[in-house]
């Protein structure tokens, strides 16, 4: 056939591709367009395998390329063009904007919008420029044989147009206006906490700090507050390390500027995220001992059977997220065995599953200091001599410590203090 339209025409036979290079790119076609999507082989890939059939090489680059072009205006669109102008900081940013970009000022795009990675980048102007000095489209610089056509098609295809991942920009300002409004409910956490995973990786960095900023913001309705802290506990597993620099970077202004109200409010957020290992040893230090002295005075004060549970929670809270550090351990141990043992009169029956949690979890050095309590001056070594009750739940707790967590120092004191027959 291709032999009878040149004759025609009286141009010879090898202005086009001989039959032995359409022969080669026509067995590799099957492979490649089969990783394509079944959705995105449209009339483009029709016409690029007449293209191949007939030796116009330079024209089936042309057809992959303007469907690559097509498919990641595709992702923008998917991304929200809405959203686009915040990203940019463009408010002219529209749909007509978008057909209006260059190609290599739409792959640059698509790289901000972490549509497409460096890689995908990379490859994809390269294709870019093949495209702009070979193809059909303009006047060419040189030939393409079936190998460069083949490599075009095979680039396009896995950084264009086989791409299963396309993040969703999340509209910051409706988002802002929801946090606002009232108390989210568990529906709307739960879509709104889709959005921010679902969204790049940039974006979502820029959410956290955000959020981070409203629960620490003393002008934040409670509202604003609590749905700032809800989304942010449950994709704090998901933290980048980008985002939790980006978040001590954002806690470590607020100290230095000495907005105290501020950095509290930073201090509860990092604590209630479980996140306190970001922050100084200083800090959790201050944390610790900070919530194991309340503890204690709310253990030691009028009703404190009643008052003594959401204290001990948060305590065990505290340790069950973060490493308790060894400078604040003395105290942290006092509080829960203090507490955990009780008084002549008991102990505060709904605060015992944190002390039996905490004292379960206790370190080696904890437990060795946990056991060398009665041998001390303090409340509770007093009230472990004098009261056979204190005792006896002191030697409870200890049963609650493993074997192998015991020092070898402190083995003889663990089998003294274990219950007695």
């Amino acid at each position: 056939m291709l032999e009878l339209l040149t004759s025609a025409l009286g141009v010879p036979r090898n202005v086009l591709a001989d039959d032995e290079q359409i022969e080669h790119a026509w067995s590799q076609l099957p492979r490649l367009i089969k990783r394509i999507p079944p959705e995105l082989r449209d009339e483009r890939i029709v016409k690029m395998c007449v293209a191949v059939a007939s030796g116009l090489f330079d024209a089936a680059i042309n057809y992959v390329w303007n469907a690559a072009i097509l498919e990641l205006r595709e992702k923008v669109r998917r991304f929200g063009i809405a959203v686009v102008p915040q990203v940019l900081d463009d408010k002219s940013f529209d749909q007509d904007a978008l057909l209006d970009l260059k190609d290599a000022e739409l792959l640059d795009l698509c790289l901000k919008l972490n549509l497409i990675g460096d890689d995908d980048y990379f490859f994809l102007d390269q294709c870019r420029a093949t495209r702009n000095s070979f193809s059909a489209a303009h006047p060419a610089e040189g030939v393409v044989d079936e190998d460069e056509f083949l490599a075009f098609l095979s680039r396009c295809q896995k950084h264009a147009l086989s791409s299963v991942r396309n993040p969703k920009g999340v509209d910051t300002r409706a988002m802002l206006a929801a946090l606002k409004t009232a108390r989210f409910k568990r529906d709307q956490r739960e879509e709104w906490e889709r959005r921010v995973r679902e969204t790049y990786d940039a974006q979502r960095e820029l959410i956290f700090v955000m959020l981070h900023g409203i629960y620490c913001d003393p002008d934040s309705v409670e509202e604003a507050r609590l749905n700032a802290l809800a989304i942010c506990e449950a994709l704090s597993d998901e933290f980048s390390p980008r985002t939790r620099s980006a978040l001590v970077d954002r806690h470590q202004e607020y100290k230095a500027k000495g907005d105290e109200t501020r950095k509290k409010a930073s201090l509860q957020f990092f604590e209630k995220l479980g996140q306190l290992s970001l922050l100084t040893d200083a800090e959790v230090h201050s944390i610790f001992t900070d919530a194991s002295r309340k503890l204690l005075a709310v253990h030691n004060g009028w009703d404190n059977f009643h008052n003594e549970p959401p204290f001990a929670e948060r305590l065990a809270r505290l340790s069950r997220n973060n490493r308790v550090p060894e400078s604040a351990q003395t105290i942290f141990v006092n509080a829960v065995v203090t507490a955990g043992t009780g008084s002549v009169y008991g102990t505060s029956h709904a605060a015992m599953p944190h002390y039996r949690e905490m004292v379960t979890s206790f370190s080696p050095n904890e437990v060795r200091l946990m056991l060398e309590i009665p041998g001390g001056s303090s409340l509770v070594a007093n009230r472990i001599k004098s009261s056979k009750g204190c005792d006896s739940r002191f030697r409870a707790l200890v049963a609650l410590v493993d074997a192998k967590s015991v020092p070898t120092a402190a083995k003889s004191l663990y089998k003294k203090w274990l219950p007695t027959a």
